[in-house]
C-alpha cells in the first residue's frame, strides 16, 4: 500500500524490541495479516539486541519493504519508555500505536482499536483487561494479584479515567500511565477496547523488582505533579 502525499501514513505502529528474535517476525506477520487494507508503517526500535533481532528485521524489510518496516535502532538498552519516544520521532502516521513485541498485545485487536477511534472520534484508545470480554491468560495467581493490586492503587490515587494502567511494570508503562493520566487532566477523549493479555510464548519476561519499584516511583510522581 502506497503512502499518502508527502510520505505520510495513516498509522505508525511502534514496537520496541530487546532480544525478540523469536517474536519479531511473528508479530510483524500478524500485523500485516490483521490490517490488510490499512495504511500503516511498523517502526521497530531495537536496543542493540545481541541475539540477532536486527538481522531478522532487515530480512523483514526485504520481504515487506523498508517503507513499511522501519528499523530505528539504538546502540544499547535504554528503556522501554524512551524507546517509544525514539519511535515517535520517526513516526509519520496521523495516529500512533504502541505495542509490545512479545505478543502479549495481540495484533488481532488492532482493527477494534481503529474502529473504536473512527466511531467515537477519541483522542486515545487503550486496551483494558478489566471490563467484560477482557482478561489475562497464562499468568499465575501471584502475578494476577500483583497487577490487580497495582491497578487498584493507581485508580484510587490518580483517578485516571481509564480502567487499566498496568499492562506491566516497566518504565515504558509508567510512560503509558503518565500519558493517560495527563490526557485525562486535559480533558482529552479516551476510549477503551477489551483485550486479553497473554503472557509471552518465546523469550524471557523482563518483569522484575526494579520494574515494580520504578512503577511505584512513577505513581508517586504523577500523584504529586498532576
Amino acid at each position: 500500500m502506497e503512502a499518502s502525499a508527502g510520505g505520510k501514513r495513516a498509522y505508525s505502529i511502534i514496537v520496541p524490541t530487546y532480544n525478540e528474535r523469536l517474536n519479531v517476525a511473528l508479530i510483524v506477520y500478524l500485523i500485516f495479516k490483521h490490517l490488510p487494507d490499512v495504511d500503516f508503517e511498523i517502526i521497530i526500535v531495537d536496543d542493540g539486541s545481541p541475539d540477532g533481532t536486527q538481522d531478522i528485521v532487515k530480512q523483514l524489510q526485504q520481504l515487506y519493504g523498508e517503507d513499511r518496516v522501519l528499523l530505528r535502532a539504538r546502540p544499547m538498552k535504554l528503556g522501554l519508555g524512551t524507546a517509544y519516544l525514539h519511535g515517535l520521532k520517526h513516526a509519520s502516521g496521523e495516529f500512533v500505536v504502541i505495542m509490545d513485541a512479545d505478543l502479549s498485545h495481540h495484533p488481532k485487536y488492532l482493527p477494534s482499536f481503529i474502529r473504536k477511534q473512527k466511531e467515537t472520534g477519541a483522542d486515545i484508545v487503550t486496551g483494558t483487561r478489566y471490563v467484560k470480554n477482557g482478561g489475562v491468560h497464562g499468568w499465575n495467581l501471584m502475578r494476577k494479584l500483583t497487577s490487580r493490586g497495582a491497578n487498584v492503587l493507581a485508580q484510587t490515587l490518580l483517578q485516571p479515567g481509564a480502567s487499566d494502567l498496568t499492562g506491566s511494570f516497566s518504565k515504558g508503562y509508567v510512560f503509558q500511565m503518565e500519558m493517560i493520566v495527563r490526557a485525562t487532566r486535559k480533558n482529552y477523549h479516551i476510549e477503551e477496547v477489551p483485550i486479553t493479555f497473554v503472557d509471552r510464548v518465546f523469550g524471557i519476561s523482563k518483569l522484575g523488582g526494579s520494574e515494580i519499584v520504578g512503577y511505584l516511583k512513577g505513581l508517586v510522581y504523577l500523584l504529586l505533579t498532576t
